[in-house]
């Protein structure tokens, strides 16, 4: 049995099921509690199950993965041979998955470094790829984890909704921001900063929301390579048409993945949500 350093992540990372199982990335799912079902991220909810469920405006709530959950993982990938374990997950600000992490992490057969990558999507998609490729290459614990800090936060996430409403009805932004949206009748840009969704920026309608967003992603990229994600729910030919305007306008890109978000973070930003992380190699 060979002994490496293991990546474990979460569902909110959003990374391609070939990318993980190529890099041996474990994902510990969140859960979307529909009415009184609870339901796990990524393989018992679609999306757009979810997008039907918030236009039809039933409840939807949120879940971190229980304690258990995750040292049931830990257990299984050290008896795989991992003689260490880098945790990486979303921002703490969102959520207490890494608070659950860190509880398991103390009761883990090998050492688990457990991280807040303070970011979501494929912004922790990237750290996570990151991590585990200092890993493959040889490298230690410390060596994946800082890896995988440096990359965080060298990233950037930005994102379009078309209203403020979801992320207020589940405390992501304050109701001050949301009433300001509605009340302006403005489309918001967002932004993720240390970790907490902020607005970013306040556009009249949508089109120049979303071209004032492909400005902003281009402008962040540069010319130096970068891995670019394009999300969105239930916006397929948005994202798209966003997707093929940055490959052309970006000279720097590397990898640009265009992926709808699961129903965790699709619970928060409702249906029409775009967004672009630019994460810098």
């Amino acid at each position: 049995m060979s002994r490496h350093v293991a990546i474990v992540t979460d569902s909110t990372a959003y990374l391609p099921p070939r990318t993980m199982e190529r890099h041996g990335i474990t994902a510990v799912p969140l859960t979307v509690v529909l009415g009184d079902r609870a339901l796990e991220e990524g393989t018992e909810i679609s999306t757009r199950s979810l997008a039907q469920a918030l236009q039809k405006r039933r409840p939807v709530t949120t879940s971190r993965p229980s304690p258990e959950l995750f040292a049931e993982t830990y257990r299984k990938v050290a008896g795989a041979g991992a003689s260490g374990i880098v945790s990486l997950h979303l921002s703490a600000e969102l959520s207490g998955t890494y608070d659950a992490a860190v509880m398991a992490a103390r009761q883990a057969p090998v050492p688990v470094r457990v991280v807040d990558t303070g970011t979501v999507a494929m912004a922790l998609g990237f750290c996570a790829l990151a991590a585990a490729e200092a890993a493959e290459s040889g490298g230690t614990v410390d060596e994946a984890v800082t890896a995988a800090e440096k990359r965080a936060s060298g990233t950037s996430a930005y994102f379009y909704v078309d209203t403020l409403d979801y992320l207020r009805r589940g405390g992501r932004i304050g109701a001050a921001q949301a009433l300001l949206g509605s009340a302006l009748a403005v489309k918001p840009l967002l932004r993720l900063d240390d970790g907490r969704i902020e607005l970013l920026e306040k556009v009249r309608t949508a089109s120049r929301a979303i071209a004032r967003l492909e400005e902003i992603a281009a402008d962040r990229a540069g010319g130096a390579p970068v891995d670019i994600a394009v999300h969105h729910l239930a916006a397929p030919e948005r994202a798209a048409a966003l997707a093929d305007r940055l490959r052309t306008r970006v000279r720097g890109v590397a990898d640009l993945h265009v992926s709808e978000v699961g129903a965790v973070i699709g619970a928060h930003t409702g249906p029409g949500l775009l967004g672009v992380v630019v994460s810098p190699r």
